[in-house]
């Protein structure tokens, strides 16, 4: 039989990325990004290349340690779409109250307006909402899909690299199989951006990435174009577990082995910051993958997501990154939150937390249900994340428990506020709060359309727009991806 039809947003996908790939042959080697780039990564990343015989001036790109670095850009491109127009909705803007009886344009790529009426162009696709919710796209900032992919076969278990306790020099986009079948069911519970971690088994574990939940032959066809990486780092049991037989084997060994850790980066990036704001004469300092990683987090080109359960280890982690001048974007996990919720308060420091999970192991044992509610209230950042596939697909009904959660101790949030646990919080977690998270006038279209209010159990997500271009929809299987793991073999059609 004949191959399935790809839906419109493969295709043109698909499309995008040929000529990207066909353009880029034209090009020199090292494209730079079309959006989100930095002026750093603008100057290091479109190096011109030697012509064959030619002597070098100097050491090749490879050779260099240079802040923001792009050796793997993003190939991820906006598809070209026509305006659409969602009528006759509840709008959760996650940047103030909900609009009854709303509409929102989409266009370019972008929210271009938002509001009780807006201005539908002639060649828009317009859509009547018929009364059910629009919000922005649900984020997710603790994810391994792609490196511990489904089926969960050895063969494909690519998150923790564990032969160290220390292994900043890995980066989890190069274990990301795009193929993933767990990446579809994400995009069809509302989800459209994820960090992809590594695992806990280690200190320091390595870089993450953030993506689009898009279909991609490659991950740099999914990377979110201008994405800050972040910096995976694990406190407590696992660590500890994990290396007892050669260390660290406690918590002293674990802080122990964090502060040498940074102790080393600190002079690697005196060094190279020394080396490139001279005149580059002589031989440059010899480059570490490992140590870059941490000099980019000192710098403040990475943010750090810890993996941490208890209170006073995460105060003491605090104190840590302090010693060292580097900032904690969020503490992932944190089932002690609420504890030190004043603290993460006092120090912007998110919490990247569950509903309700809590006693699986000595660490999670103070875990409480009202841990949400409880880091909400005193003024933290809260975030529900997931650290699991199915989860990750009802993140909103995750954040509906908290809210129930809540009110059983008397704290009333309303469901405004909440929505942002999913969106607006957790874009900032990711340092992309100006792009992502909210729906406003020059934002990413980034969009979910609800069968109902989005924190019943009873809802589904029925279309998901990223980037203005429609990825999902329930009611049509043309707009329904699958990987081409679920694909198998597809007999060609007789002639």
């Amino acid at each position: 039989m004949a191959a399935p039809r790809s839906s419109p947003a493969t295709a043109a996908l698909l499309a995008g990325a040929l000529a990207v790939t066909l353009g880029a042959c034209a090009r020199s080697r090292a494209a730079t990004p079309s959006t989100g780039a930095t002026p750093a990564q603008s100057a290091t990343t479109a190096s011109p290349a030697t012509p064959a015989g030619a002597a070098r001036s100097g050491p090749g790109a490879g050779a260099l340690s240079q802040p923001n670095a792009d050796p793997f850009p993003s190939t991820y491109r906006v598809a070209a779409t026509r305006p659409t127009v969602i009528r006759n909705v509840t709008i959760m803007t996650a940047a103030g109250p909900s609009i009854r009886n709303g509409a929102i344009l989409l266009r370019d790529g972008k929210v271009a307006a938002v509001g009780a009426t807006v201005d539908a162009p002639a060649d828009a696709v317009v859509i009547d909402g018929g009364g059910r919710f629009v919000t922005p796209g649900i984020i997710d900032t603790h994810s391994h899909l792609g490196v511990y992919p489904a089926p969960g076969t050895q063969a494909l278990s690519d998150g923790n690299e564990a032969t160290n306790p220390v292994t900043a020099n890995v980066w989890a986009e190069h274990s990301v199989w795009p193929q993933d079948p767990q990446f579809p069911r994400n995009l069809a519970g509302g989800v459209t951006t994820l960090q992809v971690l590594p695992g806990s088994a280690n200190l320091i574990g390595g870089r993450s990435v953030v993506l689009k939940v898009v279909p991609s032959r490659t991950v740099q066809g999914m990377k979110f174009p201008g994405a800050k990486y972040g910096l995976k780092m694990a406190c407590g049991e696992n660590p500890k577990r994990v290396y007892a037989s050669r260390g660290p084997s406690t918590r002293m060994g674990n802080v122990a082995g964090y502060r040498a850790a940074w102790i080393g980066a600190e002079a690697y990036r005196r060094r190279w910051d020394a080396w490139l704001a001279g005149n580059r004469s002589g031989d440059a300092p010899a480059r570490d993958l490992g140590q870059e990683t941490l000099a980019e987090v000192l710098r403040g080109n990475i943010l750090v997501h810890n993996h941490c359960y208890r209170a006073d280890e995460m105060q003491i982690m605090t104190d840590v990154s302090r010693e060292f001048g580097y900032k904690i974007r969020s503490f992932h996990h944190g089932v002690e939150a609420y504890k030190i919720a004043d603290l993460l308060a006092r120090d912007s420091i998110s919490a990247s937390i569950w509903s309700d999970w809590g006693a699986f192991k000595m660490e999670a044992l103070d875990g409480v249900q009202g841990n949400l509610a409880l880091v909400h209230k005193a003024g933290a950042i809260a975030i529900v994340h997931s650290d699991d596939p199915s989860g990750s697909q009802r993140l909103l009904q995750e954040a509906a428990k908290g809210i129930a959660a809540g009110r059983r101790l008397g704290i009333d949030i309303p469901e405004d506020e909440a929505i942002k646990w999913v969106t607006w919080n957790a874009a900032w977690a990711l340092g992309l709060q100006d792009r992502i998270g909210s729906l406003e006038v020059g934002k990413n279209a980034d969009v979910v359309l609800w069968s109902g209010n989005p924190f019943s159990v009873y809802t589904r997500a029925e279309k998901v727009w990223i980037d203005g271009t429609l990825y999902y929809d329930r009611s049509d299987p043309r707009q329904q991806w699958r990987t081409d793991f679920e694909l198998g073999f597809v007999p060609a059609a007789p002639r």
